[in-house]
């Protein structure tokens, strides 16, 4: 039983990389062997369309393109659960983020209309989305619009609807005194912080179990 996290940000000791490894100790609470992978710790680029895994003489759900993403695409279809993490850049997943998933979706997707999906298989996942926006700035800015592609072709191409945690209006600095951050208050995420951080973290510890558990 293997469950992985990927990380689509270039902090590696960040925010996101904080919740996907208490989501991963969620799962191997329930006996599940982890690993998290730092997409920015690889090179590679985003899909090049050759469409090489959409020709009927070759072997679907291959992505032909050969770089360190190359293992990370085959280790995600070999899973029983992966967690998809990302920071909110501009409204929007991390580039980074942006170009593993194209390699992974569709490179598993083919242009038919009786067959969705190449996987061979269902495969749980999570969307895990830490943002330094507040909930009322991300209805305002219609983040969720922005998202619902990925999601949408996540829920079409491995098989199950995913599951999302959003964590909002994080911390961004140690010390807010050294970078200009007018637009923000300190104290009030500070405050907001101390009031939701730990039952944010005990959500993703348990979405990580509940990951484990469809995965078997």
């Amino acid at each position: 039983m293997k469950i992985i996290a990927i990380n689509g940000s270039p902090r590696r000791t960040g925010n996101t990389a904080a919740y996907l490894r208490k989501a991963l100790e969620g799962a191997a609470s329930v006996g599940a062997e982890t690993e998290c992978i730092d997409l920015y710790t690889l090179h590679y680029k985003g899909c090049l369309s050759c469409f090489y895994c959409k020709r009927k003489d070759k072997e679907h759900g291959v992505c032909i393109v050969k770089d360190d993403l190359t293992p990370v695409l085959e280790k995600v279809k070999q899973a029983d659960g992966v967690l998809f993490g990302s920071p909110i850049y501009f409204m929007n997943l991390t580039s980074g983020m942006q170009a593993f998933l194209e390699r992974l979706l569709f490179s598993n997707y083919i242009y038919s209309r009786e067959i969705p999906s190449v996987l061979g298989k269902k495969l749980p996942s999570a969307f895990v989305y830490t943002m330094n926006v507040t909930v009322e700035h991300a209805k305002e800015y219609h983040l969720q619009d922005s998202l619902a592609p990925y999601e949408t072709f996540a829920t079409n191409i491995l098989g199950t609807v995913p599951h999302k945690l959003c964590a909002f209006n994080t911390l961004q600095f140690k010390d807010y005194s050294q970078y200009e951050s007018s637009v923000f208050s300190e104290a009030d995420k500070k405050a907001y912080y101390q009031k939701h951080h730990a039952e944010e973290m005990q959500q993703a510890f348990d979405l990580g179990k509940q990951l484990t558990l469809e995965g078997r």
